[in-house]
């Protein structure tokens, strides 16, 4: 038997695939989580199979969210998402996920993948790995897209220096490095820019 955790922050697209997959005779769903910290908790509780993760989900996103389970509980983890684009996938594959997919995916495929990962494969969708062997490299270096990433939704200096336990004048540095070299004047603009092109 395949145990599976599901975390979404989308209830419908949470219920509705865990109604699917219960459908299988070699699954069994043991937790549905509602946001990243919650399914590394109920990861290191239920030691599941295979994790299938919402890539944006508030607080800990799918592929940070990814990282700690395999380190804390060694479950496999599948990131599924409907922002499929290279530079996430690569971010995905550098955490260790074990599979990626768009959400627009029929849910028969859904389960042939989880059935894959369980099985030790690994699984990248096809269509998204074309498109990372021609996308565009980020200029940024890691720790930047992470400032990037860590203000995404609008937080200021001091938080994102709390989330990546940095000092403010530390965080400032890495703005002005990313805003050189896009050539931009925000840091709002550089998160728009970033996101449309993968790179976070």
């Amino acid at each position: 038997m395949i145990r599976i955790l599901i975390a979404d922050d989308e209830d419908m697209i949470r219920s509705a695939l865990a109604a699917l997959l219960r459908l299988e005779d070699d699954f069994e769903v043991v937790a549905e989580c509602r946001d990243g910290e919650e399914a590394v908790a109920e990861a290191v509780r239920l030691r599941p199979t295979v994790c299938l993760l919402d890539l944006e989900m508030p607080g800990l996103d799918g592929v940070d969210a990814a990282a700690r389970i395999r380190r804390q509980a060694g479950s496999r983890c599948v990131v599924v998402t409907r922002h499929a684009r290279p530079g996430v996938l690569r971010r995905a594959l550098s955490a260790g996920v074990d599979g990626f997919l768009p959400k627009s995916r029929r849910a028969q495929d859904v389960a042939q993948v989880i059935r894959d990962v369980a099985a030790g494969r690994r699984y990248v969708d096809p269509e998204i790995a074309a498109d990372a062997l021609t996308d565009e490299r980020s200029p940024l270096t890691d720790r930047e897209l992470d400032v990037l990433r860590a203000g995404a939704r609008g937080e200021t200096i001091a938080e994102i220096a709390a989330t990546l336990h940095l000092s403010p004048g530390t965080v400032r540095n890495h703005v002005s490095a990313v805003l050189g070299k896009l050539g931009l004047a925000t840091r709002q603009q550089a998160a728009i820019l970033a996101r449309e092109r993968g790179w976070i």
